[in-house]
């Protein structure tokens, strides 16, 4: 694998042969380790490492940019020719910005040995442990395991140098038999962190749940959104979470800073400090990280700024690195209590924007839905499409669960939304 001194070589090579005005010199590689599986059996090794290089050059305000697949000066060379060539043919960019000079970066630890020695014997008995558990239920599985290492490493004209090493194991798999299927998924950046038990004994619990769903009638209902359905969800909210979009006026978050736009009980923030969770020492361009509170109780404290709107606006460049949702103390258990009825969702997908402007938001679930009436889970039913304003919806929490990692960069809890908007049923 690439290390960071041979990164560093090559941006003091780029340094000495670019007659350029100004350069960014980004290096992404990664040592990979996948295995897939299906029907029970494995039925894929991957392993193997890439690099990516990519090198952009101005001149004035006119941009170009070439990428390739190594370090040698030959090839060094053909980015500085390349590039360099597409700007002088390129029109000027009026949101040109120039390149980020030396920064004091924070510290970040995101490299853990636990993931970096994992090995494919590991994975393989991993997985075994899970096609057994499968065959124990008559079921069928699928999924895939990987790790992976990676390096980012990122140089400028004007100073700026900053190198990163994280780690990431993730683990998916899919049950099905007979018409019901259900999924879980996890990432971490730790190994040490990760229960493969716990993933079998929650997929084991969401499949056995699922026999035989029927339809109910569509409406508004009470909702009870896990982990992984929750984050799904905030990713499409993350996405419209744009100060200049919102300042022309394309968003519903308009002239909201500083007010209570959200519900009183929610809480986002990214944070670098989490153990748990991968962090970024720097942002695009080289703009270091830092800790923020987009959320505090509802009220909208932040949003994020691209390089070129926050200097014209006098604002931070900032974006959301991670996802740290403040949880509750309220159990599943006493969730399904505290409404007449209601349904459980495992996940959702296929989440599209309706109104942007308004931030409504159309998706289905997924993985198992079930209903639940007087305290009790009842049955399984059929998947749901439904039609919500994001924002709105968190005015209306009932009770949240303890905040739990779900994914290497994420940490949400389980939420009891009331008046959720189920438009359709779905048959599929």
């Amino acid at each position: 694998m690439i290390t960071s001194t041979d990164m560093q070589k090559a941006a003091e090579f780029i340094r000495k042969n670019v007659s350029a005005d100004d350069f960014t010199l980004s290096i992404n590689g990664s040592e990979d380790l996948l295995t897939r599986f299906a029907q029970n059996g494995i039925t894929q090794h991957i392993t193997g490492n890439k690099l990516n290089v990519n090198l952009s050059v101005s001149y004035d305000s006119k941009n170009g940019s070439a990428s390739g697949n190594n370090l040698s000066k030959d090839s060094l060379k053909y980015l500085i020719k390349t590039a360099s060539e597409m700007a002088k043919l390129n029109q000027p960019d009026p949101e040109f910005v120039r390149s980020e000079p030396a920064h004091i970066l924070p510290e970040v630890d995101n490299f853990a040995q636990n993931t970096a020695e994992i090995t494919v014997e590991e994975i393989v008995s991993n997985i075994s442990l899970c096609v057994k558990n499968a065959e124990s239920k008559n079921a069928k599985l699928s999924g895939i395991s990987q790790k992976h290492i990676y390096d980012t490493f990122l140089a400028t004209k004007s100073g700026f140098e900053g190198f990163d090493r994280s780690t990431q194991f993730s683990h998916s798999m899919t049950m099905k038999r007979e018409g019901v299927e259900t999924k879980v998924s996890r990432s971490v950046k730790d190994h040490g962190r990760f229960n493969m038990q716990g993933m079998i004994e929650k997929l084991n619990s969401q499949f056995d749940s699922l026999n035989n769903p029927v339809q109910i009638n569509k409406g508004h209902i009470p909702v009870i959104l896990r982990p992984a359905a929750v984050l799904n969800w905030l990713h499409y909210l993350i996405w419209t979470f744009d100060r200049r979009t919102a300042d022309e006026g394309h968003t519903p978050f308009t002239d909201q800073i500083g007010k209570q736009f959200f519900g009183k009980d929610f809480t986002f923030r990214s944070r670098l400090d989490d153990p748990d969770l991968a962090a970024s020492k720097f942002l695009g361009g080289g703009v270091p990280a830092e800790n923020v509170d987009w959320i505090v109780n509802g009220v909208l404290k932040n949003m994020s700024a691209t390089r070129y709107y926050a200097k014209q606006k006098n604002l931070k460049a900032l974006r959301p690195y991670n996802i740290i949702v403040d949880g509750g103390d309220t159990a599943e258990e006493e969730m399904m209590k505290m409404v007449d009825r209601g349904v459980i969702i495992n996940n959702f997908w296929y989440i599209r924007p309706t109104d942007r402007k308004t931030g409504e938001w159309t998706g289905l679930s997924r993985d198992g839905v079930l209903y639940f009436e007087d305290g009790k889970i009842q049955k399984s039913v059929t998947n749901f499409r439904w039609n919500e304003i994001l924002h709105d919806a968190t005015k209306r929490i009932l009770a949240m669960g303890p905040s739990v990692q779900q994914e290497y960069y994420a940490k949400v809890p389980t939420l009891l939304i009331d008046d959720f908007n189920f438009v359709d049923v779905t048959t599929f």
